[in-house]
């Protein structure tokens, strides 16, 4: 089912991991330990991940100059 303006498509962790440049290990890591707070979504056994949250995710990681 393709995604929709109402319902955005949902990226695996192996997907989220290669969006953010990290091993999938890690995301697993992540959400195992609580270290960041980075959403995901259970579906199963398995995480998904939206890719507006991985977005919010580096802003709110981003370190150094403002945009102006």
């Amino acid at each position: 089912m393709p995604a929709t303006l109402d319902r955005p498509a949902l990226l695996t962790r192996e997907q989220a991991a290669e969006y953010l440049g990290i091993a999938a290990q890690t995301l697993a890591v992540w959400a195992t330990t609580g270290r960041y707070d980075l959403p995901f979504i259970k579906v199963g056994r398995c995480a998904r991940y939206r890719k507006a949250d991985l977005d919010k995710f580096i802003e709110r990681r981003t370190v150094g100059a403002t945009q102006e």
